[in-house]
Protein backbone atom coordinates (compact mmCIF):
# COMPACT_ATOMS: atom_id res chain seq x y z
CA UNK A 1 0.00 0.00 0.00
CA UNK A 2 1.22 3.48 -0.69
CA UNK A 3 1.55 5.87 2.19
CA UNK A 4 -1.01 8.66 2.52
CA UNK A 5 0.37 12.16 2.80
CA UNK A 6 -2.20 14.87 3.42
CA UNK A 7 -1.66 17.99 1.34
CA UNK A 8 1.26 16.49 -0.56
CA UNK A 9 0.93 15.39 -4.16
CA UNK A 10 2.03 11.98 -5.30
CA UNK A 11 4.99 11.02 -7.43
CA UNK A 12 3.43 9.45 -10.51
CA UNK A 13 5.15 7.67 -13.40
CA UNK A 14 3.03 8.69 -16.37
CA UNK A 15 3.25 6.73 -19.63
CA UNK A 16 1.52 6.17 -22.90
CA UNK A 17 2.19 2.63 -24.10
CA UNK A 18 1.49 0.55 -27.18
CA UNK A 19 -0.36 -2.71 -26.67
CA UNK A 20 2.93 -4.57 -27.20
CA UNK A 21 4.65 -2.69 -24.35
CA UNK A 22 6.57 0.15 -26.00
CA UNK A 23 6.56 3.75 -24.75
CA UNK A 24 8.40 5.01 -27.84
CA UNK A 25 8.75 3.50 -31.26
CA UNK A 26 11.85 2.90 -33.37
CA UNK A 27 14.17 5.91 -33.28
CA UNK A 28 12.39 7.07 -30.10
CA UNK A 29 9.40 8.16 -32.21
CA UNK A 30 6.40 9.27 -30.19
CA UNK A 31 4.23 10.78 -32.91
CA UNK A 32 1.91 7.77 -32.69
CA UNK A 33 0.84 8.94 -29.21
CA UNK A 34 -0.66 12.17 -30.55
CA UNK A 35 -2.76 10.06 -32.91
CA UNK A 36 -4.66 8.72 -29.88
CA UNK A 37 -3.97 10.88 -26.83
CA UNK A 38 -3.91 14.62 -26.19
CA UNK A 39 -3.75 16.69 -23.00
CA UNK A 40 -7.39 17.59 -23.66
CA UNK A 41 -8.26 13.88 -23.40
CA UNK A 42 -7.03 13.65 -19.79
CA UNK A 43 -8.09 16.88 -18.06
CA UNK A 44 -8.22 15.32 -14.58
CA UNK A 45 -4.58 14.22 -14.86
CA UNK A 46 -3.49 17.64 -16.09
CA UNK A 47 -5.45 19.33 -13.28
CA UNK A 48 -3.75 17.10 -10.67
CA UNK A 49 -0.26 17.74 -12.08
CA UNK A 50 1.81 20.47 -10.50
CA UNK A 51 5.21 19.76 -12.10
CA UNK A 52 7.11 17.30 -14.26
CA UNK A 53 10.51 15.72 -13.85
CA UNK A 54 11.81 14.48 -17.18
CA UNK A 55 14.88 12.56 -18.28
CA UNK A 56 17.18 14.22 -20.80
CA UNK A 57 16.35 11.81 -23.63
CA UNK A 58 12.63 12.33 -23.15
CA UNK A 59 13.19 16.09 -23.02
CA UNK A 60 14.95 15.96 -26.40
CA UNK A 61 12.10 13.94 -27.96
CA UNK A 62 9.48 16.25 -26.42
CA UNK A 63 11.38 19.29 -27.69
CA UNK A 64 11.22 17.93 -31.24
CA UNK A 65 7.48 17.29 -30.79
CA UNK A 66 6.84 20.79 -29.36
CA UNK A 67 8.61 22.26 -32.40
CA UNK A 68 5.80 20.56 -34.34
CA UNK A 69 3.06 22.12 -32.20
CA UNK A 70 2.57 19.66 -29.29
CA UNK A 71 3.20 21.79 -26.19
CA UNK A 72 3.14 20.98 -22.49
CA UNK A 73 1.28 23.31 -20.14
CA UNK A 74 1.18 21.57 -16.77
CA UNK A 75 3.37 23.60 -14.42
CA UNK A 76 7.13 23.78 -13.99
CA UNK A 77 9.19 21.30 -15.93
CA UNK A 78 12.53 19.99 -14.68
CA UNK A 79 15.06 17.97 -16.65
CA UNK A 80 17.52 15.77 -14.75
CA UNK A 81 20.76 15.48 -16.70
CA UNK A 82 24.50 15.04 -16.31
CA UNK A 83 25.10 17.61 -19.06
CA UNK A 84 22.79 20.62 -19.42
CA UNK A 85 22.67 22.04 -22.94
CA UNK A 86 24.97 24.93 -23.83
CA UNK A 87 21.96 27.05 -24.77
CA UNK A 88 19.46 27.57 -21.95
CA UNK A 89 15.81 26.68 -22.48
CA UNK A 90 13.60 29.17 -20.62
CA UNK A 91 10.71 26.66 -20.51
CA UNK A 92 12.58 24.18 -18.25
CA UNK A 93 14.96 24.04 -15.30
CA UNK A 94 17.93 21.72 -15.76
CA UNK A 95 19.01 19.85 -12.63
CA UNK A 96 22.40 18.18 -12.25
CA UNK A 97 21.95 16.99 -8.66
CA UNK A 98 21.29 13.55 -7.17
CA UNK A 99 18.01 11.84 -8.06
CA UNK A 100 16.47 12.21 -4.60
CA UNK A 101 17.25 15.94 -4.56
CA UNK A 102 15.79 16.37 -8.06
CA UNK A 103 12.55 14.64 -7.00
CA UNK A 104 12.35 16.79 -3.85
CA UNK A 105 12.99 20.01 -5.81
CA UNK A 106 10.37 19.22 -8.45
CA UNK A 107 7.92 18.01 -5.83
CA UNK A 108 8.25 21.28 -3.90
CA UNK A 109 7.60 23.19 -7.12
CA UNK A 110 4.43 21.11 -7.70
CA UNK A 111 2.80 23.02 -4.85
CA UNK A 112 0.96 20.10 -3.28
CA UNK A 113 -0.11 18.64 -6.63
CA UNK A 114 1.32 15.54 -8.28
CA UNK A 115 4.82 15.31 -9.67
CA UNK A 116 4.76 13.45 -12.99
CA UNK A 117 7.87 11.44 -13.93
CA UNK A 118 8.53 10.98 -17.65
CA UNK A 119 11.24 8.90 -19.28
CA UNK A 120 12.01 5.19 -19.15
CA UNK A 121 15.41 5.43 -17.48
CA UNK A 122 14.41 8.16 -15.02
CA UNK A 123 11.24 6.29 -14.05
CA UNK A 124 13.19 3.06 -13.52
CA UNK A 125 15.68 4.87 -11.28
CA UNK A 126 12.84 6.39 -9.24
CA UNK A 127 11.10 3.01 -8.94
CA UNK A 128 14.31 1.27 -7.84
CA UNK A 129 14.80 3.83 -5.08
CA UNK A 130 11.22 3.69 -3.81
CA UNK A 131 10.39 7.27 -4.84
CA UNK A 132 7.21 6.48 -6.84
CA UNK A 133 3.70 6.36 -5.39
CA UNK A 134 1.70 5.50 -8.52
CA UNK A 135 2.00 4.41 -12.12
CA UNK A 136 -0.46 5.74 -14.68
CA UNK A 137 -0.50 4.02 -18.08
CA UNK A 138 -2.48 4.92 -21.18
CA UNK A 139 -2.65 1.79 -23.33
CA UNK A 140 -3.09 2.86 -26.94
CA UNK A 141 -4.52 0.70 -29.73
CA UNK A 142 -1.35 0.23 -31.73
CA UNK A 143 1.35 -2.43 -32.07
CA UNK A 144 4.78 -0.89 -32.67
CA UNK A 145 6.87 -4.07 -32.88
CA UNK A 146 10.03 -2.34 -31.67
CA UNK A 147 11.24 0.68 -29.74
CA UNK A 148 11.71 1.66 -26.10
CA UNK A 149 10.16 -0.84 -23.67
CA UNK A 150 7.93 0.19 -20.77
CA UNK A 151 10.65 -0.83 -18.33
CA UNK A 152 14.33 -1.23 -19.14
CA UNK A 153 16.16 -4.52 -18.55
CA UNK A 154 17.32 -4.96 -14.98
CA UNK A 155 14.54 -2.96 -13.32
CA UNK A 156 13.73 -5.85 -11.03
CA UNK A 157 10.40 -6.81 -9.58
CA UNK A 158 8.10 -4.02 -8.42
CA UNK A 159 4.83 -5.03 -6.73
CA UNK A 160 1.80 -3.00 -7.82
CA UNK A 161 -1.77 -2.70 -6.61
CA UNK A 162 -4.32 -1.87 -9.32
CA UNK A 163 -6.86 0.71 -8.22
CA UNK A 164 -8.46 2.07 -11.40
CA UNK A 165 -9.02 1.19 -15.01
CA UNK A 166 -11.14 3.17 -17.42
CA UNK A 167 -11.82 3.25 -21.12
CA UNK A 168 -12.35 6.45 -23.08
CA UNK A 169 -12.80 5.81 -26.76
CA UNK A 170 -9.88 3.67 -27.89
CA UNK A 171 -7.66 4.52 -24.89
CA UNK A 172 -7.53 2.30 -21.80
CA UNK A 173 -6.18 3.99 -18.67
CA UNK A 174 -4.63 1.79 -15.97
CA UNK A 175 -3.61 3.09 -12.54
CA UNK A 176 -1.50 1.27 -9.96
CA UNK A 177 -0.17 2.07 -6.50
CA UNK A 178 3.40 1.01 -5.89
CA UNK A 179 3.50 -1.35 -2.91
CA UNK A 180 6.14 -0.49 -0.38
Amino acid sequence: MSDVRVGVGKVVVNRAMSLDGFIAGPGHSMDWIADHLTADAVPEVMAATGAMLVGRGTYEVAKRMSDQGAAYDGGPQFVLTHRPPAEPDPSVTFLTCALEEAVATARDAAGGKNLEILGADLAAQCLRRGLVDEILVYVLPVLLGDGVRFSPPGLGRIELEPFSNTQSGAVTTLRFRVRR
